[in-house]
């Protein structure tokens, strides 16, 4: 879940940045928590359901 949530903030950063050219401070706020989440969710591994 949080890899999936980072993986969708990378991809809005990436659009915003470059199709959109938005260099405001809180596309690269949605960078840093998107590489948060991925690595959350990779030092967490994976829970059992």
């Amino acid at each position: 879940m949080l890899a999936a949530i980072g993986a969708v903030l990378l991809i809005l950063w990436l659009l915003g940045f470059l199709a959109f050219h938005v260099t405001v401070g809180f596309i690269h706020i949605l960078l840093v928590i998107g590489i948060i989440m991925i690595i959350m969710h990779f030092v967490r591994g994976s829970s059992p359901a």
